[in-house]
């Protein structure tokens, strides 16, 4: 019995955790994979490179929803991830993360009994002022199958009741990593075209909303990085909506290296050969480590704190480095596998 599996995706972090398990499912005789694109990052830079690059199956529907606030977004993907689920009938809903489209695909199944399989499960900020942790802490809740990429999470599933189940998997961000790192080699192109020197330049990031939704926030987070580009070139992959919101306070990015967003390998090119790394992205703070390179992360917190306690971590405001060790938690670069393995189980079909 071969079984269908729907996968909501809908932004950058996900397509690259995407591909590392949909190459798995694809692998596997027992299930079949159809892809649903939420839109929720619907800019070319931001989506169609990924799918180009990275081998992602071709979209079964594109539900071309981005814009709006988070209950319109979210109210609108919800609507329409129904519709499909009515159309497709899957025997399993898979999501990543923690974006509008992870929220809405996985209520959508729940409402309609299709068990829910959430990948990155567990990760928790204790910041509820965050729309990614309510994100997160839903979707769990209504989660058949709970894939955890470190202990903490499994941890703190446990403290809200939640152990019927839960995986220990690894990180497939770490499997996306590895082959990321393959299919660049070690002609990194990009560092000519921006004129870069390896190991003399910063990655930097930012698109959070507690970084950007007010003028002082943003001109608070843009100070840091200007103040970081007087010693080496802070390279800053813009996002459309910081630009955007930049532009709308009067704020510049004077002394920083702003580039269009680049696709994963020439993401993982620039991360393997700079100096450091600054972001507010989840995903970036773990390709930091991927890379060995150390991170500072432009939050109050952050929801990957073994990145903290291990040495690679630290944030924009709180203590220096702690010192430096291996995180062994993240895996062995086969959490893909392994949850394709997992899903075959809990179906029968293993």
């Amino acid at each position: 019995m071969v079984q269908k599996v729907l996968t909501v995706v809908g932004a950058r972090p996900q397509f690259i955790k995407a591909a590392a398990v949909s190459r798995a499912i694809a692998a596997c005789p027992g299930l079949v994979e159809v892809m649903v694109h939420t839109g929720q990052h619907f800019d070319p830079s931001m989506s169609d490179v990924f799918f180009n690059e990275l081998g992602i199956p071709a979209v079964g529907h594109n539900l071309d929803i981005h814009g709006g606030g988070h209950g319109q977004m979210t109210g609108r993907m919800l609507e329409a991830i129904e519709q499909t689920i009515l159309e497709e009938k899957p025997d399993w809903l898979l999501v990543y993360g923690d974006t509008n489209s992870t929220l809405a695909g996985a209520l959508a199944a729940a409402k309609l009994h299709i068990p829910v399989a959430h990948v990155e499960a567990g990760l928790r900020s204790f910041n509820r002022a965050m729309p990614e942790e309510i994100n997160r802490v839903l979707t769990d809740h209504v989660s058949h199958l709970l894939f955890c990429p470190t202990g903490s999470a499994v941890s703190n599933l446990a403290r809200e009741g939640i152990a019927t189940g839960v995986h220990l998997v690894g990180d497939v961000m770490f499997d996306a990593t590895i082959d990321a790192v393959r299919r660049a080699g070690d002609n990194p192109t990009i560092l000519g075209r921006l004129g870069l020197t390896r190991g003399a330049y910063v990655v930097a990031t930012v698109h959070r909303a507690e970084n950007t939704d007010t003028e002082e926030s943003l001109e608070a987070v843009l100070s840091v990085l200007k103040d970081k580009a007087r010693s080496m070139p802070v390279v800053l992959p813009l996002h459309p909506r910081t630009r955007q919101v930049a532009s709308r306070f009067g704020l510049d990015f004077d002394a920083l290296t702003v580039i269009d967003p680049v696709g994963y390998l020439d993401m993982a090119a620039l991360l393997g050969h700079c100096a450091e790394v600054m972001t507010d992205s989840g995903g970036l703070q773990k390709e930091a480590y991927f890379h060995r390179k150390p991170c500072t992360t432009l939050r109050g917190e952050t929801e990957w704190v073994e990145t903290i306690t291990c040495g690679w971590n630290r944030l924009w405001r709180g203590p220096d480095y702690a010192p430096r060790r291996d995180i062994a938690e993240y895996g062995d670069g086969h959490a893909a596998e392994k949850i394709v393995e997992i899903m075959l189980a809990a179906a029968g079909v293993a």
